[in-house]
Parts: C-alpha cells; sequence; structure tokens
C-alpha cells in the first residue's frame, strides 16, 4: 500500500497556481458541501510508535506537504524509527539540507518544475529554477541514484516544448504533468480555456509522435501519463479505478493521523477513510454516473477525485478538461495500435505519486 504523509501544511514558495490561486478563492461553496475538520494542526503530529505499528516494511510512504522538507527533523525522526520504503514530493529547494544518510533512504522523489527557466520561474518565483539544477547536481555527486521524477504543472498549452526543455536538461528520469484546471472556482473563463485546450491538443499530438519516433529509435521515455494510459489501453494493467490509487490503493496520512482518500482533502471528513490507529476502513470511489458512463473511464478512472467531487467548474468546464483526456486516449490508441510494444518495457510503478490523467 501507498500512503502520503502530511509533514506540514506551510510553504516555502508562493506558487502563482497553488498558493496565489488560494489566496484569491475566498468563497467557492465547499464549506456548504463538505465538513472540514478544524482540528488539524499544521504540522504533523502523529505519534512514531503509531506509525511504526500501523505500516507495514511492504508499505511506502511518500513524504507530503505544504513542503515536507520544511519539516526535516521530523522526516529523519521517522525515516529512522519506521520500517518501510521511503519517497518524498518536494519543491526541490530544500534538498542540499538532507544528511547524506537520510538522502540515500528515499527511494523515488517527485520534484516539482514546470519547464523551462521562464516558465518555472514564472509559476514559482525567481529563484526557484537554478537553485533546484543546483540542488539536483548537488545529490546526484553525493551519490544520489534513486528514480527522480520531474512533477509539472502546465499553466500553457505548450506542453511538447516544455516537456523536451526538461528532457535536455538530463537530470530527470521521468516526467509527469497535470494541466492547471478545475482545482479553483474563480479561474474558468470559458473562451480563454477553450483556446488553451485546442493548444494543448495539438501539442500533445506532437509529443506522442516524438515519443514514438524515440521508441522506434530504442529509447523509451519515461513519460508518466503516456505510460499509464498506454497499460490500460493495452490491458497490460487491469485495473479501472483512478490510475492514481486515491482512495484506494493511496491513501494520505494527515496531521493528526487521519486518513484520507486524497492529500488534497486530506481535512475533509467527507473523505476520511480510517486512521492509523484503527487502520483503513473504507474506501472511496468515483460515484458521479456521467463519469462512471464515460466510453473512456475504464481507463481515465475519473481523472481527479478532488476535482470530481469538488465540481468547481460548470459543466462546460469539466468537458472542456475530458477533451482533452479523450484526446489524448485516442491519441495513444491510434498512433501505438500498429507497433510491436513488450509490456515490460513499459512497466512503473503504480500509485506512488504521479497522478497519470493530466
Amino acid at each position: 500500500m501507498h500512503y502520503h504523509i502530511i509533514l506540514t501544511e506551510r510553504c516555502n514558495l508562493k506558487c502563482k497556481y497553488c498558493y496565489e490561486k488560494s489566496m484569491k478563492e475566498f468563497e467557492n461553496g465547499l464549506e456548504d458541501k463538505w465538513e472540514f475538520d478544524e482540528n488539524t494542526p499544521f504540522d504533523s503530529e502523529v505519534k512514531i510508535e503509531e506509525l511504526k505499528k500501523f505500516l507495514k516494511p511492504s508499505d511506502t510512504l511518500i513524504f507530503y506537504g505544504g513542503e515536507p522538507l520544511v519539516m526535516l527533523n521530523k522526516m529523519i525522526e521517522i525515516i529512522d524509527h519506521v520500517d518501510c520504503r521511503f519517497c518524498i514530493q518536494t519543491n526541490g529547494m530544500l534538498l542540499h539540507e538532507i544528511p547524506e544518510k537520510y538522502l540515500m533512504k528515499l527511494d523515488k522523489m517527485l520534484i516539482s518544475i514546470d519547464g523551462d527557466k521562464l516558465r518555472d520561474n514564472e509559476n514559482k518565483g525567481l529563484i526557484h529554477y537554478d537553485k533546484i539544477i543546483e540542488n539536483i547536481n548537488l545529490i546526484k555527486k553525493k551519490g544520489y541514484t534513486g528514480e527522480i521524477v520531474a512533477r509539472m504543472v502546465i499553466t500553457h498549452p505548450d506542453v511538447y516544448e516544455q516537456v523536451l526543455n526538461i528532457l535536455n536538461l538530463n537530470l530527470f528520469d521521468s516526467i509527469h504533468w497535470q494541466i492547471d484546471a478545475g482545482f479553483y472556482k474563480f479561474d474558468f473563463n470559458e473562451k480563454e480555456f477553450n483556446k488553451f485546450v485546442t493548444e494543448y491538443n495539438v501539442s500533445i499530438s506532437k509529443l506522442l509522435d516524438y515519443w514514438i519516433n524515440e521508441i522506434k529509435k530504442s529509447n523509451i521515455i519515461r513519460l508518466y501519463p503516456f505510460f499509464g494510459i498506454l497499460n490500460r489501453i493495452k490491458a497490460w494493467d487491469k485495473e479501472t479505478k483512478l490510475p492514481c490509487g486515491a482512495g484506494h490503493n493511496n491513501f494520505t496520512i494527515n496531521t493528526k493521523g487521519d486518513l484520507c482518500a486524497c492529500p488534497i482533502m486530506n481535512s475533509v471528513k467527507n473523505f476520511y477513510c480510517g486512521s492509523i490507529g484503527k487502520g483503513i476502513e473504507k474506501k472511496k470511489y468515483i460515484e458521479d454516473q456521467n463519469c462512471v458512463n464515460c466510453s473512456v473511464f475504464n481507463i481515465c478512472g475519473g481523472r481527479c477525485l478532488y476535482w470530481r467531487e469538488s465540481k468547481l467548474w460548470p459543466v462546460q468546464g469539466e468537458e472542456l478538461v475530458c477533451k482533452t483526456i479523450k484526446h489524448l486516449i485516442h491519441e495513444l490508441n491510434v498512433k501505438t495500435k500498429e507497433l510491436n510494444l513488450n509490456s515490460q518495457d513499459f512497466e512503473y510503478e503504480r500509485y506512488f505519486g504521479p497522478e497519470i490523467i493530466p
């Protein structure tokens, strides 16, 4: 089983699509729809002994925030006392502070980067890009050999160019991206997003052509949205629920030890599934019948539990997001149909962080 653990709600950056948008989202109606747990502290107060009893050696624990490295001491304490596998999702700004002993115990890292220097700094601030490049080079120099995943947020439609910019750095082992769509109520503009979708779909097709050409040269680039969807198209992965695992194979341990279906809704009681004291008591699934009855549901799985349940965008916005998903699935299906692919070449670890469906 995979678990995200919220070490803190605090962060050392103020990203445009996260902090800045949240500061503009004063009323979105969710407080009337959901019951928020006001007793969850900013920093994790989970007792190590309880965590130790709850987790099995076969489990994977993913350090998450906020920015988890703001609570580096808590992370170190957990690694010292808990017997399981460890990963982290981080903005990378504090990677240089991790003692080498603990660095080597992190099996995988998802590091936030949104493209080239101009794009990344536009989203995250002027110091982010250079600092994380410096930090990744530093940990590699120290001997870190775990998988490093570029975790992109797509705020402009040029996914092809931005993915190639990251590939050309030769610092990341794999890439995942998610479009910044449907997570805030105030930011939907039908005309602008319609234009985004049209241009994004063109760029996705271009990226897919590049990816397939590289496969033909025996260079298999680990682009997780392509990997995950291809595995379902080919029925190598027979699962049909959310590809990220939220609510069924990936749970979140919030700052007071409750288990939630997803890190985004870690303090929403409606999505509590148990606690580290009692274990997993129930699971959460996509229940929206329009979604479940969709022709590509068995591949898409519903995209995102938070997006699907919150419904912050109107129906036309949801349909435009789905248009990007259907385009990606169709293009992957058509363009890989005649290829003689070996499933072993496209194996990947499910549920450790990448949402798969952008």
